[in-house]
């Protein structure tokens, strides 16, 4: 299966994201963005403006250096078109979200490139009701910051909006995160280990964990604007491993920059992923038939032990193309209640409207106490294939119907794998890169498929390997 990179100009997979000050994130475009997005989300919003209030959209950022720079210029380009805007500072992108309905703002924007390095942004959109944006909205929005067809919308005098700092913002999110967690459940007597990989989780998950009665070991929580993601996070699993085993936790959590996603880890400093907390989470949903159609949903970079464990219990998945955003569609056109994808994004809606990552850590840790089991009996549910990725950074992507010789190895290596594996190709829709997934059940045999499909890669348009995983089991 192959999948082609998007060629929008401005939107990707999850938003705007790119180098901070190097277009499209630069601070004039933001400003374009603003107003684009103040017009386009007034007009969305089905509730009515009482006589003489202005419309609201909520602004928020994780803890890079950039975002005061392009805080300051959404909120200019936001305010130029009459729109008030409420700044809550760094919170993690889904506090965003909820913070958006609980103001009942038009819509809510965070300022964050995920997982990236400090040197990257990115600038993320949800409507009034904390869902992100679909593709025809994005349309609508790119296509007013290129055309100037509302450059000749210019509010003066009181009719300008304003600017208003949310100072209970923080103790709003976490309440609401608390609620996802069992009333009367405690989490007394547990040592959590935590890394908020200096991002914008780094006041909200220790606090969270903390009022629920758990014993909190926190790394990487002192942000300084340019150490966020750096050799922290759900990116660099190796620092929850020696967080876990060195204070003896009974569970660890890394989150990446925006908190949106969680990696978890077990008592005995093994991994947790997110193919393996959709797995311990569905069949735990199955078996109090509270699953919804007995079905979640993945991205096909998802195992394949993924399927089969839960049809063990009389559940199946639904796989989508990677981006958090397409499985929420499919969540939301099916009435499903869990999905996720392999990287610990994972969306529980009955509690929230996109990926939050102490949301999915609370439901893993609720069936550790209801279960009485550790992390590293609950995840024996699913037995995975063994997979080799090969993550290549690109200095440009040319359509993969392009490039005759690696479809042919592609198509040489499914047939080898004779039905019993499948061969994934894509371009990143976040970063410059193109990724190889390979999966079967003869770790030697993928790897050497994987580098030779590389290989061919690297010979055609030119690449550096970045990071490489084989047979991971």
């Amino acid at each position: 299966m192959i999948a082609v990179s998007d060629a929008r100009r401005l939107f990707g997979t999850d938003g705007v994201r790119g180098v901070a000050n190097v277009e499209p994130v630069t601070a004039e475009t933001a400003l374009k963005l603003g107003r684009a997005a103040a017009h386009v989300f007034t007009q969305l919003n089905p509730r009515a403006h009482p006589a003489g209030a202005r419309p609201k959209i909520v602004l928020g950022k994780d803890t890079r250096l950039s975002g005061y720079m392009l805080e300051n210029a959404l909120v200019a380009g936001i305010t130029s078109l009459g729109v008030d805007v409420l700044l809550i500072g760094p919170l993690p992108t889904p506090g965003v979200a909820y913070i958006t309905r609980s103001l009942r703002a038009d819509a809510g924007i965070v300022l964050s490139a995920s997982h990236n390095s400090y040197e990257d942004n990115g600038i993320k959109f949800f409507r009034h009701d904390g869902y992100k944006l679909d593709d025809e909205i994005e349309r609508k929005i790119e296509h007013l910051v290129f055309s100037g067809e509302i450059d000749a919308i210019r509010p003066t005098a009181g009719n300008i909006g304003r600017a208003t700092r949310i100072d209970d913002a923080l103790g709003r999110y976490v309440e609401f995160a608390k609620a996802s967690f069992p009333r009367g459940m405690t989490l007394e007597k547990i040592r959590i280990a935590v890394d908020v990989a200096n991002g914008a989780a780094y006041k909200s998950t220790p606090s969270i964990l903390r009022e629920l009665g758990a014993e909190v070991v926190v790394a990487h929580d002192q942000p300084n604007g340019t150490n966020i993601n750096a050799g922290c996070g759900s990116t660099v699993p190796a620092e929850i491993q020696r967080l876990v085993r060195e204070s003896g936790a009974q569970a660890g959590i890394a989150h990446d920059g925006d908190a949106d996603r969680a990696l978890l880890c077990d008592e005995h400093g093994e991994i947790v992923d997110g193919d393996e907390i959709l797995a311990i989470a569905g069949i735990d949903l199955l078996r109090s038939r509270r699953l919804r159609q007995n079905t979640l949903v993945a991205t096909i970079m998802s195992n394949f032990g993924l399927d089969e464990a839960l049809a063990a219990h009389g559940g199946k998945v639904i796989r989508t193309q990677v981006g958090d955003r397409y499985v929420l569609e499919e969540m939301v056109a099916r009435d499903l209640n869990v999905g996720g994808e392999q990287s610990g994004h994972m969306i529980f809606r009955d509690f929230t409207t996109t990926g939050d990552g102490i949301i999915s850590a609370l439901q893993l840790l609720r069936i550790m106490k209801e279960t009485g089991q550790p992390l590293s009996q609950l995840k024996r549910c699913l037995t995975k294939y063994p997979q080799a990725q090969r993550n290549l950074r690109v200095q440009r992507k040319p359509p993969l119907e392009q490039l005759p010789a690696v479809l042919k190895l592609v198509s040489e290596t499914e047939q080898e794998l004779n039905g019993k594996g499948r061969v994934l190709l894509r371009y990143s829709g976040t970063e410059p890169k193109i990724r190889v997934l390979i999966e079967g059940r003869e770790p030697e045999q993928i790897g050497r498929q994987a580098d030779r499909i590389a290989e061919e890669l690297r010979k055609t348009i030119g690449i550096a390997e970045e990071s490489r995983k084989a047979g991971e089991l």
